[in-house]
């Protein structure tokens, strides 16, 4: 059971939520200003700076716990890391037992040029809009044929109509089909 803190509690957990997000917040300012200050700096400079070793001349073995500090830039982070994938053989070499180790994107088999009607976020909105008014809009052609009717000796009778057609050309179209509900039979082995 939960008792409701009194007043002076919340206070002071509010005070102590205010000091973490300030000290948060010059801790980020401290952070973004390094970054900026490093983004001047060259690679060397900074490798120097942090005494760590080219990323490029890593070997199997060697620590790159040093790049993953939060004042390392990105791109020597990024080096780092690639450098000990191709030392390591099980990070370099993925076996063809990966389920998702292919580029299963658009982009790898997209023909260049290619139009669609697809948009985003609408799909094929216009497309269907288009052909929805081209079947709203009356046809103006010219007036069709008329058929010359058949003697009534060779006319062949037409055939009587099914019940089931009879039965579907009741049912007014207007009204959506909803399938009797099923019933669930279930099946136990003793």
């Amino acid at each position: 059971m939960t008792q409701p803190r009194d007043f002076w509690s919340r206070r002071k957990a509010a005070v102590q939520a205010e000091t973490e997000a300030e000290a948060i917040a010059a801790e980020q300012q401290t952070i973004a200003a390094q970054q900026a200050e490093l983004e001047e700096k060259s690679d060397a400079e900074i490798l120097a700076e942090f005494n760590l070793p080219d990323p490029d001349q890593l070997q199997a073995g060697d620590d790159v716990s040093g790049f993953m500090a939060k004042a390392v830039p990105d791109r020597l982070r990024r080096r780092a890391l690639r450098r000990l994938w191709r030392l390591n053989p099980v990070l370099a070499n993925v076996d063809g037992l990966v389920d998702y180790g292919e580029d299963y994107t658009d982009a790898a088999c997209v023909i260049e040029n290619l139009q669609t009607a697809y948009q985003v976020g609408k799909g094929m909105l216009a497309h269907i809009e288009a052909l929805a008014a081209e079947e709203d809009e009356p046809e103006i052609d010219a007036p069709e044929p008329v058929e010359e009717e058949e003697p009534a000796a060779l006319a062949e009778p037409e055939p009587a109509p099914e019940p089931m057609a009879l039965a579907a050309a009741e049912e007014p179209e207007d009204e959506p089909y909803t399938p009797a509900p099923r019933r669930m039979r279930f099946e136990f082995e003793g």
